[in-house]
């Protein structure tokens, strides 16, 4: 662990490849339970037009001896800020790259996206089966509504 980011000035990497996902021991790796991290303003940019994209990303996953660092898990969703893909690409590369990294038991991502192009798109994937007796709650993240 004497490698980590964390409690070291470090620049925000210049892509999501080049991002690195540090990990910890989860002290608790007897034990199923759910961490949940929320980007409420990640951003990435069209790959067509170069536009901004914008995002409300809620990640819960059931951690198995490894915890993601949370400096490093900002650094790597910060890297998207210039980096063009579609909204698809990102939540379900995010959570790909998250199980590589830690290998949760169970993993969800999702990809609140806010409209362009007058269509929002909201982008959901799963790793694993939730275990039984674990609590996952709601993401808590009401439907894109116009303004009514």
């Amino acid at each position: 662990m004497t490698d980590l980011q964390l409690g070291k000035q470090t620049p925000l990497p210049t892509s999501p490849d080049e991002a690195t996902l540090d990990r910890v021991p989860n002290p608790h790796a007897d034990t199923n339970y759910v961490a949940r991290f929320i980007a409420p303003e990640f951003t990435s940019l069209c790959p067509v037009t170069g536009q901004p994209d914008f995002a409300h990303l809620v990640i819960d996953y059931v951690p198995g001896d490894w915890l993601v660092e949370s400096k490093s898990l900002k650094l790597f969703l910060g890297a998207f800020r210039n980096h063009g893909a579609f909204h698809e690409d990102c939540t379900v590369g995010i959570g790909k790259r998250l199980v590589a990294e830690i290998a949760p038991r169970w993993l969800r991502i999702g990809g609140y996206w806010y409209p362009r192009g007058g269509i929002p798109i909201d982008v959901f994937w799963q790793h694993g089966t939730l275990p039984e007796n674990v609590w996952a709650p709601d993401q808590g993240v009401p439907p894109y509504r116009g303004r009514g």
